[in-house]
């Protein structure tokens, strides 16, 4: 059986992308190579033979439940993830920003909240593992071209799972806390662009 090559790139299983190193056999639940790119992609779900109804979801059991993800056979080993957003802004609302308007330090504040939200991403997303982070770091800076203001977000465990959901809710927060600090002067600010970067572990 081969993976559905149109799956396969909507999903950007590739060696090159983030998640580019295993398919999976979603019938019988096993992980064997992908035809397609002969390597092995984590993507939790992979489409074969063209048939949607094999499509595999890890979080929803046989009987269409929503489940935690049992990870307790999976090794504990060292993983970080990546993530990046922006926020898009006036002039106005910027300056507010680099000026630590009336409500404090923006940047700072955001940071901070960003920390926060990643250690209580597990609050948040039902299904997500509650994890013991062993880093978590957040920065704010302006973007290069002038328009507003971007988040970086790199959280670490040593475990059995990843932690992207972490890393992704501490830039939506931080995020979320500027637009909340700014939109005195701009409510028409525009949260864009928040994806994973990296995925290690």
């Amino acid at each position: 059986q081969r993976a559905n090559p149109a799956f396969a790139r909507f999903f950007r299983c590739s060696p090159q992308s983030v998640v580019g190193r295993k398919c999976h056999e979603v019938i019988h639940g096993r992980v064997t190579p992908c035809q397609l790119h002969g390597e092995v992609c984590p993507i939790a779900s992979c489409l074969v033979g063209g048939d949607t109804t094999r499509l595999q979801h890890r979080h929803i059991d046989a009987d269409g439940r929503a489940r935690m993800v049992d990870v307790s056979g999976k090794a504990a080993t060292k993983r970080v993830a990546v993530a990046a957003g922006q926020v898009i802004m006036s002039r106005e609302a910027l300056e507010l920003a680099r000026a630590k308007g009336g409500k404090g330090d923006v940047r700072a504040t955001a940071e901070i909240a960003g920390v926060m939200a990643a250690k209580r991403t597990s609050d948040l997303i039902p299904m997500c593992h509650p994890l013991a982070l062993s880093n978590a770091k957040v920065r704010v800076d302006e973007l290069a071209d002038g328009t507003g203001l971007g988040v970086v977000a790199e959280v670490a465990t040593t475990g059995p799972t990843g932690v992207e959901m972490e890393a992704l809710t501490a830039v939506q927060v931080g995020l979320l806390t500027i637009y909340d600090m700014c939109k005195a002067v701009d409510r028409g600010m525009v949260i864009e662009q928040v994806k994973l970067l990296e995925k290690r572990g």
